[in-house]
């Protein structure tokens, strides 16, 4: 699966990259333990963390400051340099971001993590919510029809592509948003469960992949396929292995340490 580099990386700087990985602080080409040049090789949902930390510190010293005539100004321009990307790079998609020693990954990122933040900044500045009925429903039906649309144009007609992937990413995805949010959820158990998985969301998006990683590695190994029902057994368990794990590191170690640097810095 090109994870050359794995079986010659000494545990030194296995443990070293697991440490630096920690902090979301992306690592070069020195320690590129798989051979795919990532920022974060063992954990590699965590390269979209690394971007949302710029993003968040460029909230905190300006973006909050600025006018909505200003924000309306660079969401216009986030989306210029989104569509210009889609439709120029010979894939016809915005996939990537991943690297740190590759210009084009950093282009990339900085790409796919413009538009969807200022977005969401001006959505919250100037979005009226109206109570939608049946939001849940509406929301859910809209995303699986976008997240089931399969790839267009190939390889001979890209644009295709690149137009479904910016018309989702700059129309449905704010409609989508503007609908949940005025929503209702009636009930104790239903915001129980509402708020559970609001919850449980982030720790599964930064603790699943060293499972996946484990589940891949089993699949290759033994050379199992979908035919056989142990690989739906066992891909089916690491689902809920991950919503286990994930729901321990929420409640033993993130709620108890934002609680913690809540007492200690916002109170004062």
């Amino acid at each position: 699966m090109g994870w050359g580099g794995i079986s010659t990386t000494p545990v030194w700087k296995l443990l070293l990259v697991m440490f630096i990985g920690m902090t979301v602080i992306p690592v070069g080409k020195g320690l590129d333990i798989r051979g795919w040049n990532e920022m974060h090789p063992l954990n590699g949902p965590a390269w979209s963390l690394f971007f949302e930390y710029i993003a968040n510190i460029a909230y905190a010293l300006f973006l909050r400051k600025v006018s909505k005539i200003v924000l309306g100004i660079l969401v216009f321009i986030a989306a210029g340099i989104t569509i210009h990307y889609a439709f120029t790079n010979p894939h016809g998609d915005i996939i990537g971001g991943w690297s740190i020693d590759d210009a084009t990954q950093m282009r990339i990122g900085f790409t796919r993590l413009s538009f969807p933040f200022l977005m969401g900044i001006l959505l919250a500045r100037v979005g009226k919510l109206k109570y939608t009925k049946n939001a849940f429903l509406t929301t859910s039906i809209l995303l699986i029809i976008l997240f089931a649309f399969p790839r267009l144009g190939g390889n001979t007609a890209p644009w295709k592509n690149a137009f479904y992937e910016c018309f989702t990413l700059m129309i449905m995805f704010p409609i989508v948003i503007l609908l949940g949010a005025g929503g209702k959820v009636v009930g104790e158990k239903a915001n129980q469960f509402c708020k559970f998985l609001g919850d449980i969301s982030y720790p599964i998006y930064i603790t699943h992949f060293p499972l996946v990683y484990v589940y891949m590695a089993w699949v290759t190994n033994g050379k199992h396929t979908l035919d056989e029902p142990i690989s739906w057994i066992m891909g089916f368990a690491t689902v809920i292995i991950s919503i286990i794990m994930a729901y321990v590191f929420m409640r033993f170690y993130d709620i108890p340490v934002r609680k913690w640097l809540a007492k200690k810095i916002i109170s004062k």
